[in-house]
Protein backbone atom coordinates (compact mmCIF):
# COMPACT_ATOMS: atom_id res chain seq x y z
CA UNK A 1 0.00 0.00 0.00
CA UNK A 2 1.16 3.59 -0.68
CA UNK A 3 1.37 5.90 2.07
CA UNK A 4 2.19 9.36 2.13
CA UNK A 5 5.40 8.32 4.06
CA UNK A 6 6.20 6.94 1.24
CA UNK A 7 5.51 9.29 -1.22
CA UNK A 8 7.08 11.71 0.57
CA UNK A 9 10.36 9.81 1.12
CA UNK A 10 10.62 8.91 -2.69
CA UNK A 11 10.60 12.72 -3.39
CA UNK A 12 13.55 13.38 -0.94
CA UNK A 13 15.81 10.10 -2.79
CA UNK A 14 14.89 11.40 -6.27
CA UNK A 15 15.94 15.29 -5.26
CA UNK A 16 18.91 14.60 -3.00
CA UNK A 17 20.61 12.80 -5.73
CA UNK A 18 22.07 15.68 -7.05
CA UNK A 19 23.91 16.66 -3.66
CA UNK A 20 27.11 16.11 -3.53
CA UNK A 21 29.45 14.77 -1.34
CA UNK A 22 31.64 17.96 0.61
CA UNK A 23 34.29 15.86 2.00
CA UNK A 24 36.92 17.00 0.09
CA UNK A 25 38.51 20.58 1.13
CA UNK A 26 36.99 24.02 -0.45
CA UNK A 27 39.46 26.23 -2.86
CA UNK A 28 38.12 28.59 -0.39
CA UNK A 29 39.29 27.75 2.79
CA UNK A 30 42.28 29.44 4.72
CA UNK A 31 43.78 25.88 5.69
CA UNK A 32 43.63 24.84 1.52
CA UNK A 33 45.08 27.96 0.19
CA UNK A 34 48.21 28.15 2.62
CA UNK A 35 49.17 24.79 2.31
CA UNK A 36 48.75 25.01 -1.53
CA UNK A 37 51.14 27.97 -1.37
CA UNK A 38 53.87 26.84 0.90
CA UNK A 39 54.18 23.65 -0.60
CA UNK A 40 54.86 25.43 -3.89
CA UNK A 41 57.10 27.99 -2.36
CA UNK A 42 58.87 25.62 -0.38
CA UNK A 43 59.77 23.66 -3.30
CA UNK A 44 60.98 26.53 -5.32
CA UNK A 45 63.00 28.16 -2.47
CA UNK A 46 64.65 25.08 -2.87
CA UNK A 47 65.92 24.33 -6.16
CA UNK A 48 69.37 22.21 -6.89
CA UNK A 49 71.38 24.61 -8.76
CA UNK A 50 69.99 27.62 -7.10
CA UNK A 51 67.98 30.33 -8.94
CA UNK A 52 68.89 33.76 -8.89
CA UNK A 53 65.00 34.57 -10.46
CA UNK A 54 63.05 32.90 -8.84
CA UNK A 55 59.66 34.62 -7.78
CA UNK A 56 57.63 34.34 -4.39
CA UNK A 57 54.68 32.91 -5.48
CA UNK A 58 51.54 33.56 -3.78
CA UNK A 59 47.56 32.72 -4.62
CA UNK A 60 44.94 33.67 -7.25
CA UNK A 61 41.15 33.70 -6.52
CA UNK A 62 40.62 33.87 -10.64
CA UNK A 63 43.12 30.85 -10.75
CA UNK A 64 41.13 28.57 -8.12
CA UNK A 65 37.81 29.68 -10.17
CA UNK A 66 39.26 28.20 -13.21
CA UNK A 67 41.06 25.14 -11.19
CA UNK A 68 37.30 24.30 -9.81
CA UNK A 69 35.54 24.47 -12.88
CA UNK A 70 37.98 22.22 -14.65
CA UNK A 71 38.18 20.02 -12.01
CA UNK A 72 34.06 18.99 -12.05
CA UNK A 73 34.80 16.89 -15.31
CA UNK A 74 36.47 14.35 -13.39
CA UNK A 75 38.71 13.92 -16.21
CA UNK A 76 42.45 13.54 -16.47
CA UNK A 77 43.15 15.92 -19.14
CA UNK A 78 44.32 18.94 -19.32
CA UNK A 79 42.22 21.39 -19.89
CA UNK A 80 41.28 22.38 -23.32
CA UNK A 81 40.72 25.91 -23.24
CA UNK A 82 44.49 26.91 -21.53
CA UNK A 83 45.15 27.95 -25.39
CA UNK A 84 42.10 30.39 -25.67
CA UNK A 85 43.22 33.99 -24.20
CA UNK A 86 40.22 34.77 -21.35
CA UNK A 87 38.92 31.94 -21.56
CA UNK A 88 40.69 30.57 -18.18
CA UNK A 89 41.35 33.85 -16.63
CA UNK A 90 39.95 37.06 -16.85
CA UNK A 91 43.52 38.83 -16.40
CA UNK A 92 46.36 36.55 -17.46
CA UNK A 93 47.00 35.70 -21.13
CA UNK A 94 49.38 32.89 -20.11
CA UNK A 95 47.87 30.07 -17.76
CA UNK A 96 49.61 26.70 -16.74
CA UNK A 97 48.02 23.51 -15.34
CA UNK A 98 49.07 20.32 -13.29
CA UNK A 99 46.73 17.90 -12.43
CA UNK A 100 47.10 14.98 -9.90
CA UNK A 101 44.77 12.18 -9.31
CA UNK A 102 43.90 9.72 -6.65
CA UNK A 103 41.60 6.57 -5.65
CA UNK A 104 40.11 6.28 -3.01
CA UNK A 105 39.60 10.37 -2.28
CA UNK A 106 40.59 9.80 1.20
CA UNK A 107 44.62 9.28 -0.18
CA UNK A 108 44.29 12.93 -1.01
CA UNK A 109 46.15 15.77 0.99
CA UNK A 110 47.90 19.29 -0.47
CA UNK A 111 51.20 18.17 0.80
CA UNK A 112 51.25 14.47 -0.96
CA UNK A 113 49.71 15.80 -4.03
CA UNK A 114 52.26 18.32 -4.08
CA UNK A 115 55.15 16.09 -3.53
CA UNK A 116 54.65 14.05 -6.63
CA UNK A 117 54.83 16.77 -8.56
CA UNK A 118 58.36 17.99 -7.03
CA UNK A 119 59.48 14.22 -6.52
CA UNK A 120 59.81 14.32 -10.54
CA UNK A 121 62.94 16.66 -10.09
CA UNK A 122 64.52 13.11 -9.85
CA UNK A 123 64.01 12.45 -13.52
CA UNK A 124 64.84 16.34 -14.81
CA UNK A 125 68.33 17.59 -15.17
CA UNK A 126 69.00 21.37 -15.69
CA UNK A 127 72.25 21.49 -17.19
CA UNK A 128 71.09 19.49 -20.16
CA UNK A 129 67.20 21.04 -19.73
CA UNK A 130 65.89 17.53 -20.49
CA UNK A 131 63.73 14.55 -18.59
CA UNK A 132 64.41 11.12 -18.33
CA UNK A 133 60.96 10.56 -17.39
CA UNK A 134 58.08 12.73 -17.09
CA UNK A 135 59.03 16.13 -15.08
CA UNK A 136 56.60 18.64 -16.35
CA UNK A 137 55.03 19.01 -13.21
CA UNK A 138 58.14 19.67 -11.64
CA UNK A 139 59.66 22.55 -13.93
CA UNK A 140 55.86 24.53 -13.81
CA UNK A 141 56.30 23.99 -9.63
CA UNK A 142 59.56 25.61 -10.04
CA UNK A 143 59.65 27.98 -12.89
CA UNK A 144 60.72 31.51 -12.08
CA UNK A 145 58.51 33.71 -13.72
CA UNK A 146 55.29 31.65 -12.51
CA UNK A 147 54.36 33.83 -9.51
CA UNK A 148 50.72 33.05 -9.32
CA UNK A 149 48.82 29.93 -8.11
CA UNK A 150 45.21 28.72 -7.65
CA UNK A 151 43.86 25.01 -6.99
CA UNK A 152 41.23 22.84 -6.12
CA UNK A 153 40.02 19.25 -5.32
CA UNK A 154 37.11 17.72 -6.57
CA UNK A 155 35.50 14.20 -5.52
CA UNK A 156 34.13 12.11 -8.38
CA UNK A 157 31.57 9.81 -7.10
CA UNK A 158 31.33 8.19 -10.79
CA UNK A 159 35.03 8.08 -11.34
CA UNK A 160 37.72 9.93 -13.21
CA UNK A 161 37.83 9.27 -16.85
CA UNK A 162 40.85 8.21 -18.44
CA UNK A 163 42.40 6.42 -15.15
CA UNK A 164 42.71 3.12 -14.35
CA UNK A 165 39.91 3.98 -11.86
CA UNK A 166 37.17 5.24 -13.62
CA UNK A 167 34.68 3.45 -12.59
CA UNK A 168 35.32 3.74 -9.26
CA UNK A 169 35.18 6.87 -6.40
CA UNK A 170 38.18 8.76 -6.94
CA UNK A 171 39.64 12.47 -6.73
CA UNK A 172 40.95 15.18 -9.18
CA UNK A 173 43.16 17.64 -7.70
CA UNK A 174 43.99 20.66 -10.35
CA UNK A 175 46.67 23.60 -10.03
CA UNK A 176 46.38 26.78 -13.12
CA UNK A 177 49.56 28.83 -12.70
CA UNK A 178 50.65 32.51 -14.30
CA UNK A 179 52.13 33.42 -15.77
CA UNK A 180 52.45 29.77 -17.63
CA UNK A 181 55.69 27.56 -17.46
CA UNK A 182 57.10 25.03 -19.52
CA UNK A 183 58.08 26.97 -22.57
CA UNK A 184 59.52 25.06 -24.82
CA UNK A 185 63.64 25.30 -25.02
CA UNK A 186 63.85 27.87 -22.21
CA UNK A 187 65.10 26.34 -18.34
CA UNK A 188 62.72 27.05 -15.45
CA UNK A 189 64.75 29.29 -13.96
CA UNK A 190 68.22 31.01 -13.96
CA UNK A 191 70.82 29.40 -12.27
CA UNK A 192 73.04 31.88 -9.36
CA UNK A 193 72.51 33.19 -6.06
CA UNK A 194 69.23 33.60 -4.75
CA UNK A 195 67.29 36.99 -5.33
CA UNK A 196 70.35 38.35 -7.46
CA UNK A 197 68.16 38.51 -10.42
CA UNK A 198 65.47 39.77 -9.92
CA UNK A 199 64.38 43.38 -7.73
CA UNK A 200 62.24 43.63 -4.36
CA UNK A 201 63.00 41.78 -1.02
CA UNK A 202 64.47 38.46 -0.55
CA UNK A 203 62.69 35.71 1.62
CA UNK A 204 63.90 32.50 1.53
CA UNK A 205 65.93 32.36 -1.66
CA UNK A 206 62.39 33.85 -3.33
CA UNK A 207 62.08 37.82 -4.40
CA UNK A 208 58.63 39.31 -3.14
CA UNK A 209 57.17 42.82 -4.27
CA UNK A 210 54.01 44.36 -2.51
CA UNK A 211 52.39 44.71 -5.72
CA UNK A 212 53.01 41.68 -7.71
CA UNK A 213 52.44 39.67 -4.58
CA UNK A 214 49.11 41.29 -3.70
CA UNK A 215 45.44 39.68 -4.07
CA UNK A 216 42.66 40.51 -6.29
CA UNK A 217 38.98 39.15 -6.33
CA UNK A 218 37.23 38.44 -9.15
CA UNK A 219 33.36 37.96 -10.04
CA UNK A 220 34.15 35.96 -13.20
CA UNK A 221 33.45 32.10 -14.27
CA UNK A 222 34.44 30.26 -17.14
CA UNK A 223 31.40 29.87 -19.80
CA UNK A 224 32.39 26.46 -20.33
CA UNK A 225 31.89 25.62 -16.45
CA UNK A 226 29.67 22.64 -15.91
CA UNK A 227 28.44 24.17 -13.03
CA UNK A 228 26.78 26.72 -15.07
CA UNK A 229 24.37 24.13 -16.38
CA UNK A 230 24.10 22.87 -12.55
CA UNK A 231 20.94 25.75 -12.30
CA UNK A 232 17.98 23.13 -13.22
CA UNK A 233 18.51 20.40 -10.61
CA UNK A 234 18.82 23.39 -8.09
CA UNK A 235 15.28 25.08 -9.66
CA UNK A 236 13.81 21.50 -9.48
CA UNK A 237 14.63 20.40 -6.31
CA UNK A 238 12.43 22.66 -4.38
CA UNK A 239 9.78 22.63 -7.09
CA UNK A 240 9.58 18.60 -6.64
CA UNK A 241 9.01 19.11 -3.05
CA UNK A 242 6.48 21.18 -3.30
CA UNK A 243 4.68 19.53 -6.04
CA UNK A 244 5.36 16.56 -3.95
CA UNK A 245 3.67 17.81 -0.86
CA UNK A 246 0.52 18.88 -2.92
CA UNK A 247 -0.33 15.57 -4.26
CA UNK A 248 -0.04 14.27 -0.89
CA UNK A 249 -2.58 16.20 0.31
CA UNK A 250 -4.73 15.45 -2.83
CA UNK A 251 -4.59 12.04 -2.55
CA UNK A 252 -5.73 12.36 1.18
CA UNK A 253 -8.44 14.24 0.54
CA UNK A 254 -10.30 12.31 -2.54
CA UNK A 255 -8.78 9.03 -1.26
CA UNK A 256 -8.69 9.05 2.49
CA UNK A 257 -8.21 5.30 3.15
CA UNK A 258 -4.67 4.87 0.99
CA UNK A 259 -2.81 6.79 3.71
CA UNK A 260 -1.60 4.66 6.74
CA UNK A 261 -0.57 6.37 9.80
CA UNK A 262 0.62 3.55 11.75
Amino acid sequence: MVTAVHILLWAWMLTDSWVCSDSLPKETTEKFITGCVEEHNKARSSVIPPALDMLFMTWDEGLAITAAAWARNCLFEHNTHLEEVRRVHPTFSSVGENIWVGYPPSHFNVVRAIQSWVNEKQVYNYDQNTCSGVCGHYTQVVWASSYKVGCAVQLCPGGVKKTSFSSKEGAIFVCNYATAGNVRGRQPYKRGSGCLGCEGTCVDNLCRSPDRDSQKSYTWSPDWDPANSDYVPVIVRPLALVFTFIVALAVHYFYPNVFCYE
